[in-house]
């Protein structure tokens, strides 16, 4: 065999190997407050949700980044919109946010006026579809456990929720319904009309029961926007 030869062969070689590249999982970000945050934890909703892509066989195509900070509020999530998300060039995000808006009002006057929480949701949503990534709005589950609308901002989660839905109507996304999940499961469940504890600590961050409450309606969801059969 000639040098020329020789070359040739090793040309087409390293041609074939430059070529190949391991196809890349596709990721999929959480993106929101404490509740996303703490969602990673062992029983969270987001640790669930990645058993649920082993049991479909899917790690391969796959893979989940939470990126939730306690005590944000919509607009910081606009902030840091480049740097938690677009940089990683998502398939799809999943945005939970509105809690830290609406509880803030009540607690120390910091919380954001809901003509301010669309302005702000809105301008995600369009950079979001900018890059190409599918989007998954979530409704606000709870401040308070109460089933019968005693809970001191219900009216502001219905109210919030509702410009959630209509973002999800006027953009063309899916939604997942938190607010009704918690809502009914509630209201068959809560026996007692207590505050706290059956599927919150403290009336807004997940227990263990919360989080497979979440898990379970947002797999859905995912599945449906993404295509995942049975």
């Amino acid at each position: 065999m000639t040098l020329n030869i020789i070359i040739f062969l090793s040309f087409i070689v390293v041609l074939f190997l430059m070529s190949y590249r391991k196809p890349s999982k596709k990721t999929i970000i959480f993106f929101g407050d404490s509740i996303t945050e703490q969602a990673r934890n062992l029983n969270g909703f987001i640790s669930l949700i990645n058993r649920k892509v082993e049991e479909y066989n899917l790690v391969s195509k796959f893979q989940t980044i939470g990126a939730g900070i306690g005590g944000n509020r919509v607009y910081d999530l606009l902030f840091r919109l480049q740097k938690d998300v677009l940089s990683k060039s998502p398939h799809l995000t999943i945005i939970l946010i509105g809690i830290n808006d609406i509880w803030c009002k009540e607690e120390n006057g910091t919380g954001l006026d809901i003509e301010r929480y669309e302005k702000f949701y809105r301008e995600i949503i369009i950079q979001l579809l900018a890059s190409n990534s599918k989007i998954i709005l979530c409704t606000l589950p709870v401040i308070g456990e109460k089933y019968d609308g005693q809970n001191s901002q219900d009216e502001d989660l219905n109210l919030y929720s509702n410009v959630i839905k209509k973002l999800t109507q006027e953009y063309h996304l899916n939604l997942c319904d938190l607010r009704f999940a918690f809502a009914n499961h509630l209201k068959q469940f809560n026996y007692e009309n207590i505050s706290e504890g059956l599927l919150t600590t403290d009336g807004v961050h997940l227990n263990d029961e919360g989080n497979k409450l979440v898990a379970t309606y947002l797999w859905e969801t995912i599945k449906t926007d993404l295509k995942i059969s049975a």
